[in-house]
């Protein structure tokens, strides 16, 4: 990928801000139109070992054991679970799925059966 990381919330305004969702408390919305297959940021933060709020676990699926969690610090970890959903995590890069209107919720599969 060519473009830099967008790890903080400064760098992660131009294209995402936090408001109350209609889904549950606090959400991500689309700035401006996000493209099907732009990479919107990186959720970042300290890695963790324990499950808690605002904790994203990335793994292989055939692997579980390999599991690395990190407790969120920017405004990704305000995602909300939605299906279908409109953006994915490649490890702890998110990009879109679909084209995201300005104004949109921005949502992902916890993959958790919720």
């Amino acid at each position: 990928m060519s473009e830099s990381k967008r790890l903080s919330n400064r760098e992660l305004r131009s294209v995402v801000y936090a408001a109350q969702s209609g889904i549950h408390g606090t959400g991500v919305f689309a700035s401006r139109e996000i493209a099907t297959g732009e990479y919107i940021g990186t959720f970042a933060g300290p890695e963790v070992r324990r499950d808690g709020v605002y904790v994203l676990w990335v793994y292989d699926a055939e692997d579980s054991d390999s599991a690395v969690g990190r407790s969120g610090r920017n405004l990704l970890r305000y995602l909300n679970h939605g299906l279908p959903c409109n953006a994915e995590f490649e490890g702890f890069d998110l990009y879109a799925r679909t084209t995201i209107s300005r104004d949109e919720e921005i949502t992902i599969d916890y993959g958790d059966g919720s």
